[in-house]
């Protein structure tokens, strides 16, 4: 599944912990992340079905700006939206710019 932000689901390691039912890599992935987004995240938020399905969501795609707009747009992705390269986009991939390198391969 490609997520609204272009990602892959199924190389997203939160997909992944949740898909396997794996605490032990949910913790890693909660340490990671702290690290890398100078957050706190506890291994019991690493869950999520990805932003497209029902079901379980990682707290910041519950909340995702990308996941909102797309769904409003009735878009697939960020990479097909008419507006592409948006403000909203352009500071989502400040902040992860492996996002801006998977809508590219998109596009």
């Amino acid at each position: 599944m490609t997520a609204y932000c272009g990602m892959n689901c199924a190389k997203c390691e939160c997909f992944q912990a949740t898909k396997e039912n794996d605490d032990t890599l949910r913790a890693k992935v909660a340490l990671k992340w702290s690290e890398n987004y100078n957050s706190d995240i506890k291994p019991a938020q690493i869950n999520c079905t990805g932003c497209k399905a029902e079901g379980a969501k990682f707290y910041f795609t519950a909340e995702c700006p990308l996941r909102k707009c797309n769904i409003e747009k009735n878009t697939p992705h960020c990479a097909g939206c008419s507006q592409y390269r948006c403000e909203t986009l352009d500071n989502f991939i400040d902040k992860a710019p492996v996002v801006g390198k998977a809508l590219e391969k998109l596009r």
